[in-house]
């Protein structure tokens, strides 16, 4: 389960590509329909991706019969969160909303141990534990609130539960190809999903442009996240068990909590930063080396049986 340099740089980009993106989004949606917001970026978003798919040769033909695992994937990883968590976004502190949104790791240990039946060693439990002891410090005066202002919390708590179930699923899927070619149909799905829900129900606010900080934060999100930073998750995740990868971007809500307090001029409390604490050891269970463990390998794709017949021989 150990990361090699490279996938530990990928992870480094990763951590701080998302991490700034929680303020970088909370100040795309303060004065604009949030799902608006989401869809303008999945717009730059694919078009990134198709770009970069051309220029790599790759084919972005998908059989027939995988289009329902695809459409799984698409509803899990994507969708769901990406619906509930900007309105979550919209509704509480960015630093807040990502605390809540890396609820995932805890989920994805459940999930795996009560339907995949996976067993959970002692290092990875460690890093349950504390990734689970940093939640409950930082959900506090989230639940205080609860009874006057749930909707915020329960969105990114769900968002969270199902982005779970997308981990679950990427680590597992029997769908062949690149990362690339999947993550760009994911977006194309996402992108018309989106697009209507928004059309419906928030029309009626469709009466300015983006003003130039939205444009800025629109730019960010279509660029550097569905661009760059879907594509290294969707490696790590399919590289890692499911619950070493959720844990090994644990550090992602901490650069939002901070970077929230920088761009937003939000406050941490003491929580936030004994928090901080258990988050490091949850990422140590996970990056840290132990004795005798081998690398991962870089292959990302499940072999084609071509190219097991070509290994055989």
């Amino acid at each position: 389960m150990g990361l090699a340099r490279k996938e530990l740089m990928l992870l480094v980009v990763l951590t701080l590509l998302w991490g700034f993106n929680w303020p970088v989004m909370k100040i795309g949606v303060r004065d604009f329909a949030p799902l608006s917001f989401r869809t303008l970026c999945m717009v730059g978003g694919v078009g990134m991706l198709f770009v970069m798919a051309r220029v790599q040769g790759e084919s972005l033909k998908v059989r027939r019969e995988h289009w329902p695992e695809l459409v799984g994937l698409t509803l899990t990883n994507m969708i769901i969160w990406y619906v509930l968590s900007i309105y979550g976004v919209k509704l509480l502190s960015s630093g807040r909303a990502a605390i809540l949104g890396y609820t995932m790791p805890v989920w994805t240990a459940l999930i795996g141990w009560l339907v995949y039946r996976d067993r959970l060693d002692l290092r990875m439990g460690v890093g349950v534990l504390a990734a689970g002891a940093a939640i409950a410090l930082l959900l506090g005066e989230e639940l205080i609130r609860l009874t006057g202002r749930p909707t915020g919390t329960l969105c990114m708590l769900a968002a969270a539960f199902v982005w779970a179930i997308g981990t679950q699923m990427m680590r597992r899927r029997k769908l062949p190809g690149s990362v690339l070619v999947l993550t760009f149909w994911m977006m194309v799905m996402s992108l018309v999903v989106c697009g209507l829900v928004a059309w419906a129900i928030e029309h009626d606010q469709w009466v300015r442009a983006p003003n130039l900080m939205e444009w800025g934060a629109i730019l960010y999100n279509a660029v550097l996240v569905f661009g760059v930073s879907q594509l290294l998750w969707f490696r790590l995740a399919t590289l890692l068990p499911p619950v070493a990868s959720s844990l090994s971007v644990m550090l992602i809500p901490v650069v939002g909590l901070f970077s929230g307090m920088w761009l937003l001029g939000e406050v941490p409390s003491w929580q936030d930063y004994v928090a901080l604490l258990f988050v490091l050891v949850a990422i140590a269970t996970v990056l840290l080396p132990a004795a005798g463990r081998p690398k991962v390998s870089s292959d990302i794709s499940p072999p084609h049986n071509g190219d097991v017949r070509r290994q055989k021989r």
